[in-house]
């Protein structure tokens, strides 16, 4: 029951909603914030060079302070900014969808945490597998399985 709530797209909206309503006060008050994001979702423009997007772990904090923090807006789906990576501050302008961002800290204080989780292909696929599992134990039904 939980995991279906959790996947609901209305309850994702709903936390985008949030998300969206707390950055564009965090940005309005002139408070410097961090994200931990998934960066999967996340592009870069240009792209990284590989020797620093190897690096990145699959949830990555993006710290939105200072000049990045300066060019950080935002619209209904994503947040933009420019930051530089690596030794060499790699420019580069970000795009990360609000629905990946996981949290929002605040002075090292977690003051928003997104407990929505977007539906991935593999775990579709594993949730019609579980469903295909449960359907062939009932020896009535496995008249209806192929072979």
């Amino acid at each position: 029951m939980t995991h279906n709530f959790l996947h609901d797209q209305d309850f994702s909206a709903l936390m985008v909603f949030h998300i969206r309503d707390i950055i564009d006060l965090l940005l309005q008050k002139g408070e410097f914030f961090s994200i931990l994001t998934n960066i999967s979702e996340i592009t870069f423009d240009p792209i990284l060079p590989h020797e620093i997007a190897q690096d990145f772990k699959p949830i990555t904090l993006f710290v939105i302070a200072e000049y990045t923090f300066e060019s950080c807006t935002m619209d209904e789906e994503n947040l933009y900014f420019e930051a530089g990576f690596g030794h060499q501050n790699v420019g580069s302008f970000v795009t990360i969808p609000l629905s990946s961002i996981v949290q929002i800290v605040l002075e090292n204080t977690p003051i928003f945490i997104n407990l929505s989780h977007k539906m991935k292909q593999a775990d579709k696929q594993s949730d019609i597998d579980k469903s295909t599992n449960i359907f062939l134990k009932n020896p009535e039904n496995k008249a209806f399985a192929k072979d």
